[in-house]
C-alpha cells in the first residue's frame, strides 16, 4: 500500500481526519476507478483473492475488492465490496453523502458535471440563499454527493 501511514498517525495525534468509506455489492472497482478519473489523486486496490485467508471463497467473490483508495491529499476516499457468501448484504440508504469544498465555481461544475453522469440529481449547483454555490446529487453507483464553493461572508 502507497499509504504514508506514520503521517497519518502524527496528525490523528494533533487532528481528526475523516476518511468517507464506501461499501458495494461488487462494483467497488468500477466505482472507485471512476472516482480516481474525475477527482485525481492516488489510486490504490486490493482484490479479496489477493488476501491470505481468502483463499476458500468462491470463485466470483474472489476478485471482489477487499479494499480501494482514491488518497487525495491527507484524506482517502475508501471502499470495499461485500461479500454474500459471509452473510453481507448492501442496503442503499440516503443517510451518507460525500461533501466537497472546493474554491471556484468552476471546478465545482467539473466535478458535479462528471460525478452526476448517469446518476440522479437531486439539487442543481446555483447561488444558495446562505451564500454559497451548492448542488447535490447520486451518482450512477447510489453514492450521494455534496458539492459547494463557500460564499462570502
Amino acid at each position: 500500500m502507497s499509504a504514508d501511514f506514520s503521517e497519518i498517525e502524527a496528525l490523528k495525534k494533533t487532528a481528526m481526519i475523516l476518511d468517507p468509506y464506501l461499501n458495494f455489492d461488487g462494483n467497488a472497482e468500477e466505482a472507485m476507478r471512476f472516482y480516481h478519473s474525475i477527482l485525481g489523486g492516488e489510486f490504490f486496490i486490493q482484490k479479496m483473492g489477493e488476501v491470505p485467508g481468502m483463499e476458500n471463497l468462491p470463485e466470483a467473490e474472489k476478485n471482489r475488492v477487499m479494499h480501494a483508495s482514491v488518497r487525495l491529499g491527507k484524506q482517502n476516499l475508501m471502499a470495499s465490496d461485500i461479500l454474500p457468501s459471509q452473510g453481507h448484504v448492501l442496503n442503499q440508504g440516503n443517510n451518507n453523502y460525500i461533501s466537497l469544498t472546493v474554491d471556484t465555481k468552476e471546478e465545482a461544475d467539473r466535478l458535479f458535471a462528471g460525478l452526476s453522469e448517469g446518476g440522479k440529481v437531486e439539487m442543481p449547483l446555483e447561488d444558495m440563499f446562505w451564500g454559497d454555490y451548492f448542488g447535490s446529487f447520486a451518482d450512477k453507483f447510489g453514492t450521494r454527493w455534496m458539492i459547494s464553493v463557500p460564499g462570502k461572508k
